[in-house]
This record gives C-alpha cells, sequence and structure tokens, in this order.
C-alpha cells in the first residue's frame, strides 16, 4: 500500500463507519468506502478498550507495519483499520494474513 494518504479528520471517520462496507475478523475490524479522491486514504484506530497507552500504540504500529507489506491497491477507497484486543498480541505477519483477506474479499486488492 505504497500511495496512501492518512485520514486524519474526524468526518472522515464517521464516513467510514456509517457508510462503509465492515469486515471483521477476532484481530482486526475494516472499514471501507469508496471516496472521490481518486487515491487510496487510510486510517488507524484504537480503543481504550486495547489497554494503556503502551499497548495502544503497539497495536497502532503493529497495524501500519502490516499496511506497508499490502500490495499496491485501486485507488478510490477510505480504509479504516480498528484494533481489537487481540491485535496487541499478534505479530504484523498475522495482521497482514488478515488484511489482505479482507481487502481481497472487498474487491480492493486482486487476490
Amino acid at each position: 500500500m505504497t500511495h496512501t494518504v492518512t485520514l486524519k479528520n474526524n468526518c472522515d471517520f464517521r464516513r467510514a463507519y456509517g457508510r462503509g462496507k465492515v469486515y471483521t475478523n477476532p484481530a482486526l475490524v475494516t472499514y471501507i468506502v469508496r471516496n472521490r479522491a481518486g487515491i487510496c486514504r487510510m486510517g488507524i484506530t484504537t480503543g481504550k478498550k486495547i489497554g494503556n497507552a503502551v499497548q495502544r500504540n503497539r497495536a497502532r504500529r503493529v497495524i501500519r507495519a502490516a499496511a506497508e507489506m499490502l500490495p499496491v491497491t485501486k485507488g478510490g477507497y477510505d480504509i479504516v483499520f480498528v484494533a481489537r484486543t487481540k491485535t496487541v498480541y499478534r505479530k504484523s505477519t498475522d495482521i497482514y494474513a488478515v488484511m489482505k483477506k479482507q481487502l481481497a474479499s472487498a474487491g480492493v486488492i486482486d487476490a
């Protein structure tokens, strides 16, 4: 996922939560929604249920490392990855496999 822009605005995250298609796994939840920008934008969120700040930062780091390994995605999508409690205890290669499966089933990347 080399050509991505980071989602930063709350309205973009809320739009993905409200209108996006949801793909769940015990380790990761993914919201995918089309955008008009023509580029792929990615956001990562972790809630307080994950644990303290150290665990939340580790979850974000693991998700970010897994997203860097993904192949180039088709443009025009907003993707929001939401960490779950099991994300902290998984390695980035495990999260990468989950991400790849979810994005392939959504049609964002080629399987």
